[in-house]
């Protein structure tokens, strides 16, 4: 596969949400742990909070679908 234009967009457009992501669920997920050990009923909350970044990475994988059909 030549390495053209489409592909160098398609792979920044899965790689830099999933950068975003990673820094992103670093600070919730420490943050959620520190809430979860004060207060137990915080668990579903605070595992919605850590799962709602994942979605920025599967629009971008859509994008990067959408960029190569």
């Amino acid at each position: 596969m030549e390495l053209d234009l489409k592909t160098i967009s398609a792979a920044l457009a899965i790689g830099i949400p999933a950068i975003a992501t990673a820094f992103a669920q670093a600070k919730i997920g420490s943050s959620a742990v520190g809430a979860i050990v004060e207060k137990r009923e915080l668990v579903g909350p605070m595992l919605i909070l850590v799962a709602i970044p994942e979605t920025m990475v599967i629009l971008g994988f859509v994008i990067a679908y959408l960029i190569l059909s």
